[in-house]
């Protein structure tokens, strides 16, 4: 049976209108279209399902919806709580040590809470026109009063959160490598990898590890490095992203390039951790010929670094690097991300480093001198 050809073509419109990820040309009508008309339904599609990946991407970012960033919250909410617990213990100490009546001391707090609570109520109607705590949770035990049993900041009525995270830049230890980690280089090691931030990809005992120096930004942009040197870059791709930056990624296959970026889950890349993506070149040149994404919001990356089964774990285990749960903006510092005032643009080992804190912070200090542009292989 014959099916007339501009069926076809509106059977094929109309399953691009359905938003479906999986959209296809069915292999048999393809035969009844002309080069050109299959390649403008491709590129179509292909846009289609650029955008939908770009607006789920966008849409993550605005709810929130980074497990990474929680869990930086919850390591610092522990941290936060050891040093507390850690000033009241001294304080205990101290406490025992002036040898007060702690008797007299509860009563004396039983007596200000009942004081300064009805004091507390007797003048909500007077004064709730000034505007006071309008609009904002309020305490069921005063300021000016203070439980015998349980301190202010442990009342969950307050509401009140006791540390923040900055979105943009946060960064905890792990004690694991997990993909979409990052190791940062022991102030130690030297070649190549000296001072290097590697973006773990994969990670696995059975089949090994791969991963990409993220902080060694090469002179010149891709045109100029992939004509230069011996390259197996796609000529379209050099030409669409011909402005883009090139890093050094590692000692293997130095001839391959790979693309690193935040613009979304297009096809043919690979989500790394929630908003850093690697691969989908063919997808993203598309959308820089329709002024979509500009070049620079990608980062070609030369070459990587491998390990074989149970290497990367032997090389953690001994100190060689510092296993690190960061940032999307950190991992994306030069594919486009936001760099702001508290950012050390120019040394990406020393910031994560620095944001760290603690010990980590103190090998920033005494460490970092040659910040990520140096001489490569």
């Amino acid at each position: 049976m014959q099916i007339n050809k501009h069926f076809i073509i509106v059977l094929v419109l109309c399953r691009f209108g359905q938003n479906d990820a999986f959209t296809f040309i069915p292999t048999g009508s393809q035969s009844t279209l002309s080069t050109s008309t299959r390649k403008s339904l491709a590129l179509e599609m292909s846009g289609k399902d650029n955008h939908r990946a770009r607006v789920e991407k966008n849409l993550e970012d605005m709810m929130d919806r980074d497990w990474r960033l929680f869990r930086a919250k919850l390591v610092a909410q522990e941290a936060h709580d050891a040093q507390l617990n850690a000033e009241r213990n001294q304080k205990r100490v101290s406490d025992i040590s002036n040898d007060h009546d702690e008797k007299q001391a509860k009563q004396e707090k039983f007596g200000n809470i009942f004081a300064a609570f009805f004091h507390h109520k007797g003048n909500d109607d007077a004064s709730i026109f000034n505007g006071d705590n309008i609009g904002t949770p309020e305490s069921m035990i005063p300021d000016m009063c203070e439980d015998p049993f349980v301190s202010k900041d442990e009342l969950p009525v307050l509401f009140q959160p006791k540390v923040n995270v900055n979105k943009h830049r946060w960064a905890h230890s792990l004690s694991h490598i997990e993909p979409g980690c990052v190791l940062i280089a022991n102030e130690k090691l030297g070649g190549v990898f000296h001072q290097t931030v590697v973006l773990v990809i994969e990670h696995s005992d059975v089949t090994g590890s791969t991963g990409i120096i993220i902080n060694r930004p090469m002179e010149g942009n891709l045109n100029k490095i992939a004509s230069e040197t011996q390259s197996n870059l796609d000529l379209s791709l050099k030409l669409a992203f011909n402005s883009s930056p090139v890093t050094y990624g590692g000692p293997v296959m130095q001839e391959e390039y790979s693309i690193l970026h935040g613009y979304g889950e297009v096809e043919g890349s690979k989500k790394v951790a929630p908003g850093v993506f690697v691969g989908g070149s063919e997808q993203l040149m598309f959308e820089v010929r329709k002024h979509y994404m500009s070049s620079d919001q990608a980062l070609f990356v030369k070459g990587h670094s491998a390990w074989v089964p149970n290497q990367l774990s032997r090389e953690v285990s001994k100190g060689v690097w510092y296993p690190a749960s960061v940032s999307s903006d950190f991992i994306l510092r030069y594919a486009g991300a936001p760099v702001s005032d508290d950012d050390n643009p120019s040394d990406l080992w020393a910031d994560i480093l620095t944001c760290m804190g603690g010990k980590f912070q103190e090998v920033a200090k005494q460490y970092s001198k040659k910040g990520d542009r140096r001489m490569m292989p």
